[in-house]
């Protein structure tokens, strides 16, 4: 297996990390994934995975590339697959076409297949070289590898606040804290994400609707992106989501994830009103196991990458059971005061080495308002290289 690569490699396979973006609203559950075949230095074919089943990135090339590509270079983005799900195996069909040589950004990161398309493609005399920008290959598909390797979803948080730290007055009024350029990115973020999480207390406040609106998205493959409607997951321990909530009469399903602990008949009303209810066993507190949940979801549903918008203590439980991989955070240049509802709601942090630092990665406008990009830090409070 070869790990040397040319000036000419990289652009080829950056070529197809640009292919493989074109699915980023579509493929789920399955990754992103782009291919271009060269040949004399020449692009004799191309594509991308659009839905899931639907051709592979490398089935599209392929055909693209008819004879042409006999003797060439195949460029994936993730290791062709060696079994038959509802396609065909892509390392089969790169064997079939003759290709010489397969550049692979990654191996997959499902324990089961894991390199057997590799060692496939090895067994019938073609070249086979690894890990080309794997970094920008692993970018595309967070939730895909976080299944595979972590048994859950990849958790993203987002959360809109002031400038001093408030999601909401007093009162609960939210709506709007920051501008509509804001609200495209994060109608984007729902597009990309298997399903949007949020707590039952905000359904109540907000009566939120967790969909995808195609005047707020923006995209000009605005009608594939719709294909899709995110699941919508509530979070609801006494099962007090109302039975007339606008989500319910959306389009898709809308899960609602809650304890043992309550009465059949109000499972039943809530199945009746259009819910999907799903009981799972309590944690310690009583209320839903959250790490149980995520596993659950992935499991059963497939989730790759999981959205939560909700308030201050879901949003604060999750970071606490340091289950939270990514949040985005916007920021709008306004003030609403003392009296309004803070962003997280972290209990026990009485002291400055107790606080939850977080990895800044990136922060930039949007509109009028800035959205920060950041991870929980893993490095312990304490450590003096990161207390200013």
């Amino acid at each position: 297996m070869s790990t040397h690569f040319s000036q000419a490699d990289h652009r080829y396979m950056a070529r197809a990390l640009k292919l493989a973006q074109k699915g980023l609203y579509t493929t789920d559950p399955n990754p992103r994934v782009g291919c271009v075949i060269v040949r004399d230095e020449k692009i004799v074919g191309e594509g991308y995975h659009l839905r899931a089943g639907e051709p592979h990135a490398e089935i599209h090339a392929l055909n693209a590339a008819g004879e042409q590509a006999q003797g060439a270079t195949a460029y994936v983005t993730l290791e062709p697959c060696s079994h038959t799900g509802r396609t065909g195996p892509c390392a089969q069909a790169l064997i079939l076409a003759k290709v010489a040589r397969v550049v692979v950004a990654m191996v997959d990161p499902n324990p089961r297949v894991s390199g057997s398309g590799i060692r496939l493609l090895e067994d019938a005399g073609i070249e086979v070289a690894v890990g080309l920008l794997e970094s920008e290959a692993r970018a595309l598909n967070p939730g895909f590898i976080a299944r595979m390797t972590l048994q859950r979803p990849f958790v993203r948080l987002k959360m809109a606040m002031s400038l001093d730290g408030r999601t909401a007055m007093g009162s609960g009024e939210s709506q709007w804290i920051t501008g509509p350029e804001a609200r495209t990115q994060v109608q984007r973020l729902r597009a990309r994400s298997s399903a949007i999480l949020s707590g039952v207390e905000s359904i109540i406040m907000d009566d939120s609707r967790l969909t995808l609106r195609a005047e707020q998205l923006k995209l000009g493959n605005v009608d594939e992106v719709l294909h899709r409607q995110p699941l919508r997951v509530i979070l609801d321990t006494r099962l007090r989501l109302p039975l007339a909530a606008a989500c319910l009469s959306e389009p898709g399903r809308t899960l609602v994830i809650t304890t043992p602990a309550h009465a059949a008949e109000k499972r039943a009303r809530l199945t009746k009103a259009g819910a999907e209810v799903q009981v799972l066993p309590a944690g310690i507190d009583g209320r839903i196991d959250l790490g149980l949940m995520l596993k659950w979801l992935a499991e059963n549903e497939q989730i790759n990458e999981l959205l939560v918008e909700t308030g201050a203590t879901l949003a604060g439980a999750m970071l606490d059971a340091e289950l939270v991989d990514e949040l985005q955070l916007f920021v709008a240049p306004t003030l609403l005061g003392g009296e309004a509802r803070p962003l997280f709601a972290l209990p026990g942090l009485s002291r400055m080495a107790d606080q939850r630092r977080l990895m800044i990665h990136d922060i930039r406008a949007v509109g009028r308002d800035w959205r920060i990009i950041a991870s929980p830090q893993v490095t312990s409070a304490t450590d003096e290289s990161t207390v200013p």
